[in-house]
């Protein structure tokens, strides 16, 4: 069994220079966390508000922390401090509890829109029609504190290629129609979150610019483990 630092260098390997890996050390422990570190590694998703905040506390300070999970508007305060990008912002209503939050610790956090892309009814995010009533919104311009960088979407879990990359085809549309239309002057609305352990090639020829990848780094994860 190849080591966490061999299976990053080999996921690496695989992804060019414009795209960011995030290793999603959810329900991962700390020294397996810490070993990633030591291989060069400074960025991780977590999608439990508490955990990570826990984690954040008992590692290097200089992590950069990735929101990745459906976060629950009152548990945005946990992360609200020194989160680096929260990617899966999928209301309106939890967009204004971040900038609320982040007005509190005098930041502006850094934000992905979480797109509903999928076939699966599980899956979290905005339909076109909802992202373009909020950014069309006057209160929208009031929110000083959070910065929109892109857009986050997960695909549907099959193993049909095509449909995959439609979705991810959907999801790059939608990223090239609200930067035409709200953010044509912002350098910083460029990332399209978008890609996992299964899928992530297929997302990277689609133009993701972040993938999330955690079981080929660290291995399956223990779902039990709370």
């Amino acid at each position: 069994m190849d080591s966490i630092k061999e299976n990053l260098q080999r996921i690496k390997e695989q992804i060019p220079e414009r795209v960011k890996l995030i290793a999603v050390s959810k329900t991962k422990p700390l020294e397996d966390i810490q070993q990633a570190y030591e291989a060069g590694h400074r960025c991780f998703g977590e999608n439990k508000a508490q955990e990570m905040r826990s984690k954040s506390e008992n590692l290097p300070h200089d992590i950069e922390w990735h929101f990745i999970g459906h976060l629950q508007s009152n548990k945005v305060k946990y992360i609200a401090p020194f989160v680096h990008l929260i990617h899966s912002v999928d209301s309106y209503k939890l967009l204004m509890e971040i900038n609320r939050q982040a007005e509190k610790d005098c930041r502006v956090i850094d934000c992905l829109l979480q797109f509903y892309i999928a076939t699966e009814e599980t899956k979290y995010g905005f339909s076109m029609e909802e992202a373009n009533a909020m950014l069309t919104d006057q209160q929208f311009k009031q929110l000083h504190h959070i910065r929109l960088c892109g857009v986050m979407g997960m695909a549907t879990f099959t193993d049909n290629k095509t449909l995959i990359r439609q979705e991810f085809k959907t999801l790059q549309a939608y990223f090239d129609q609200l930067k035409q239309t709200y953010f044509p002057k912002s350098s910083y609305f460029k990332e399209i979150s978008m890609g996992m352990t299964d899928d992530f090639p297929i997302a990277i020829e689609e133009g993701s610019t972040m993938v999330r990848i955690g079981s080929a780094i660290f291995g399956e994860r223990n779902y039990n483990k709370q």
